[in-house]
């Protein structure tokens, strides 16, 4: 034996009385008659379901039309798809922290600048990454757009780690320390 679904959800006063202003509506537009009007108003005052108010406006300009009960139907049908647009991941290039040795590295869109990103968000001075006792310190220099570690923007020195994302201005970076038998370099 098969079941069959019915729609049992009451319809509130808010529903019947859109329905009442649609069947008015019709009416004093010459779309139903009276004797129709009189009728349908009965039909939605004692409708049990949202269906049976559709039922009775079907026909007239406000109510639920028979397209978009129609899609509305197919709808219900379908299995419910979530759509992701494919974003690749964006890559992130190195900034390689140089040897122990190393002077610090002033980054800036400036000739005083020993590591220049040629970028309109990047101040000509805008941060200064050094090394202190064994960890890499990088501070902002009073740049515009500000010095980012992890998303966050810093105003005052923060200490650095490989693998933490560095953005100055609009320019993102990814920390890595140099490998003992490479040289020091600063890579983008």
């Amino acid at each position: 034996m098969t079941s069959v679904r019915l729609q049992t959800t009451r319809p509130s006063d808010a529903e019947r009385d859109r329905a009442v202003q649609v069947l008015r509506e019709g009416a004093g537009s010459g779309r139903i008659s009276h004797d129709t009007f009189v009728r349908r108003l009965h039909f939605v005052l004692r409708a049990k379901s949202r269906g049976e108010l559709a039922d009775a406006t079907r026909d007239l300009p406000g109510g639920e039309g028979r397209v978009r009960e129609l899609l509305r139907r197919i709808a219900r049908r379908l299995p419910r798809v979530t759509v992701t647009p494919y974003r690749p991941m964006p890559v992130v290039p190195s900034l390689v922290l140089p040897g122990p040795d190393a002077v610090p590295v002033r980054i800036g869109r400036g000739y005083a600048a020993n590591f220049r990103l040629a970028d309109d968000s990047v101040s000509r001075c805008h941060a200064e990454l050094k090394l202190t006792g064994e960890t890499w310190v990088l501070a902002d220099v009073g740049s515009m757009n500000g010095t980012f570690v992890n998303g966050q923007r810093i105003t005052s020195p923060v200490e650095v780690r490989p693998g933490d994302h560095v953005r100055f201005g609009g320019v993102d970076f990814q920390l890595h320390w140099t490998s003992p038998s490479a040289t020091t370099t600063l890579t983008r």
